[in-house]
């Protein structure tokens, strides 16, 4: 019974060293980005997305860095993970329908606004701005 609890105590304490490498890694490359060493930060968010696949926070981040060095393939390949690992993710939603408009994809773009005012909470008031864009654009 004993050997038991040892191994479940563990196997916890194994888990939780792993969370905080895992926030290490986003925190140092959130910091990086902030100071815009994007470098520096696209190799830590690389790092805790080996160790945490489904963090979606660096998945954007990573996005973010690639819009700055212009790398549009490798941005929307960012954002449709985080949209993937969080339907609801209202900034990458946002993202990426800029970077559709951008790229003269106006349907998906449509598509993107509706969905972004039917979960919208934080960037609702983004959503005019928006439709305003792709007015624009399509024009």
């Amino acid at each position: 019974m004993k050997k038991n609890w040892t191994i479940i105590v563990s196997f916890i304490l194994f888990q939780v060293n792993l969370f905080a490498e895992d926030n290490k890694f986003f925190s140092k490359g959130k910091n990086f980005f902030e100071t815009k060493k994007y470098d520096e930060a696209k190799f830590q968010f690389e790092k805790d997305i080996v160790f945490n696949p489904k963090s979606e926070k660096s998945y954007l981040y990573l996005a973010k860095i690639y819009k700055k060095k212009e790398l549009i393939d490798l941005e929307e390949n960012n954002l449709n993970t985080v949209i993937l690992l969080n339907p609801k993710n209202e900034e990458a939603i946002y993202q990426l329908t800029l970077l559709n408009i951008k790229k003269s994809n106006f349907k998906e773009a449509e598509q993107l606004i509706k969905k972004l005012s039917s979960i919208c909470n934080n960037l609702c008031d983004k959503k005019t701005s928006l439709s305003d864009k792709l007015k624009t654009s399509a024009n």
